[in-house]
């Protein structure tokens, strides 16, 4: 499936900042940016994501934020209040 027939089927690009600690120094957090294609609001993606990194990642999750973004929707049309002629 390509990713404009999964946007057609309702998955939107998905951004996740995810923070974690450090193995060898756990008081320091480090960032990581993830971004997919995913379905709101279960984001089936993410979670398979997160679920591998707790599984094989050493670093542990301190928090995760998610922005997710339409890309394909209906245009939006304004009127302009004046009348402009051409010749």
């Amino acid at each position: 499936m390509t990713d404009f027939e999964r946007m057609l089927d309702g998955y939107r690009l998905t951004t996740a900042e995810i923070l974690y600690h450090l193995p060898d120094h756990p008081g320091l957090l480090q960032t990581y940016l993830w971004q997919q294609y995913d379905l709101a609001p279960k984001y089936p993606e993410l979670r398979k994501f997160l679920d591998f990194w707790q599984a094989k990642i050493d670093g542990p999750l301190h928090s995760v934020t998610i922005a997710t973004s339409c890309a394909v929707r209906p245009a939006e049309f304004r009127y302009l209040g004046q009348q402009l002629t051409i010749h």
